[in-house]
């Protein structure tokens, strides 16, 4: 892999789009977009949460809700600091369409820039790590000024309760939502892959799926079986049941997703284990593609179709 491939990767990690102008609304060709400025937080730094409505929204009818993180990738290029995005505006505008999949609003919560590591690593699964562990990794990301501090202040547990005990709340009280867990779902790309694991994992009773792509297993920033195992075992003790819960993961084979082939085939044996099939899980491999948005976008509609079809 040429080294400049590798710093753009981490470059990705770190920043993620956080260097943008947060005075404008990110700008839409499908549906649009409302702006909760700046959301203070007891648990979380303040942040804008952006959520999108389909062009016919109305009071009128019920929606379920997707909520995304790195929100400053999903909607509009220029606040993203590759100037690259998801699509996601023209992609839920088509399957909305196509009555390809329910009713549904997005919300996207941007990251907090260079606290997004904190926010998105999970908590529990880094807490088991042993102090001496930690600390030398802290050493090792330290030696890279783009890596510098960033395992410092993890704090999943309050960024998951900032959009479960506050976030949500808002949403369901604003907007005409479905509230339950039938119709809430959460989703995100790499170390947001992880969180959204981590977050169905946690609130089994909030989220009925969670959307795991590029799901960055290895934890830091070169291939590391140590931090892979300890959400693996997470993962092994807190699956939630398959009876009322789906998830997706997927991987490419390039850049940073050439790591994650053998520790998503234990995450799946996890999964037979525990008795989900074609109905409530996918995990896919992508041939070719790499770690980033211009991948991301190429595949989306496949896991929202899969977890926001209409209940047979």
């Amino acid at each position: 892999m040429k080294l400049t491939t590798i710093v753009l990767s981490i470059l990705l990690f770190v920043l993620s789009s956080c260097e943008n102008d947060n005075k404008n609304l990110p700008q839409v060709s499908k549906g649009k977009i409302e702006r909760v400025a700046m959301m203070n937080s007891a648990y979380v730094s303040a942040r804008n949460v952006y959520v999108w409505l389909p062009s016919d929204y109305s009071a009128s009818k019920k929606y379920s809700v997707l909520y995304m993180h790195d929100g400053q990738t999903l909607f509009d290029p220029s606040l993203s600091w590759l100037n690259k995005e998801w699509g996601v505006d023209e992609l839920m505008d088509k399957l909305l369409s196509e009555k390809s999949i329910r009713n549904t609003i997005v919300v996207g919560v941007e990251n907090s820039g260079n606290g997004r590591i904190g926010d998105y690593f999970p908590q529990k699964p880094f807490e088991s790590l042993t102090k001496n562990y930690i600390d030398s990794l802290k050493i090792e990301m330290n030696k890279v000024e783009y890596t510098k501090d960033v395992f410092n202040d993890i704090h999943s547990d309050n960024y998951l309760k900032f959009i479960t005990e506050e976030l949500k709340p808002l949403i369901d009280k604003k907007y005409s939502t479905l509230a339950d867990k039938e119709n809430t779902f959460i989703m995100g790309s790499s170390y947001g892959g992880l969180i959204s694991m981590y977050a169905i994992c946690e609130y089994p009773n909030v989220f009925e799926a969670a959307v795991c792509m590029s799901t960055h297993w290895i934890g830091s920033f070169n291939d590391n079986p140590t931090i892979a195992q300890t959400f693996i075992n997470y993962f092994g003790d807190n699956i939630p049941d398959p009876k009322n819960h789906k998830i997706y993961f997927d991987y490419g084979t390039e850049t940073l997703d050439q790591y994650y082939e053998p520790y998503q085939q234990k995450i799946d044996s996890i999964m037979r284990q525990n008795g989900y099939n074609d109905s409530n899980w996918k995990t896919l491999k992508f041939e070719g593609k790499d770690h980033s948005e211009d991948s991301w976008k190429e595949r989306l509609h496949i896991p929202i179709t899969f977890i926001l079809k209409e209940n047979k």
